[in-house]
């Protein structure tokens, strides 16, 4: 569990998390998005936005880990998609 997570498995998607930045994605060394995309395939949010929210749930659940919570989720407040 505890180790170095596999990643490389989307190709010619990279997804860089520093910690100054946030999440940052690139398709073939062009910037991208993240988006979330109901089963139908309608994009419901994209952008900064979606990356933030995806940064900071996994950083709490990291946190929350790390505290001795034991906490398996942690789940973000909804996106307004103004």
């Amino acid at each position: 569990m505890i180790g170095t997570q596999p990643t490389g498995t989307l190709p010619g998607i990279v997804i860089c998390a520093t910690s100054h930045e946030g999440l940052k994605v690139s398709v073939d060394g062009k910037p991208a998005r993240l988006a979330i995309v109901d089963e139908g395939g309608r994009v419901l949010a994209a952008g900064e936005d979606v990356a933030r929210e995806a940064e900071a749930v996994a950083l709490n659940n990291f946190r929350n880990a790390l505290m001795g919570k034991g906490f398996l989720r942690s789940i973000s407040k909804r996106i307004s998609t103004a």
